[in-house]
């Protein structure tokens, strides 16, 4: 059975990390995708967050209290 899974979320590091770990809190498996490249300095790191698919429905509400938390 293969696994899938959608973009729910992209910022910079710090803020996917936080919503990752809230999700985690939740018992909600997800996947952070960086667009770190090695070799090159860069200030502002965005990170793409992924959830399963099946989580889809849990996820959108925390991510809008998530959003109103941090100002978005």
């Amino acid at each position: 059975m293969e696994t899938s899974y959608t973009k729910v979320f992209t910022n910079s590091t710090i803020i996917v990390k936080r919503l990752q770990n809230i999700l985690n809190e939740r018992n909600i498996h997800s996947r952070v995708k960086s667009d770190k490249l090695p070799g090159y300095e860069i200030t502002n790191f965005i990170d793409e967050l992924f959830v399963l698919n099946e989580d889809l429905n849990k996820v959108q509400p925390i991510i809008e209290q998530y959003e109103k938390e941090i100002n978005l």
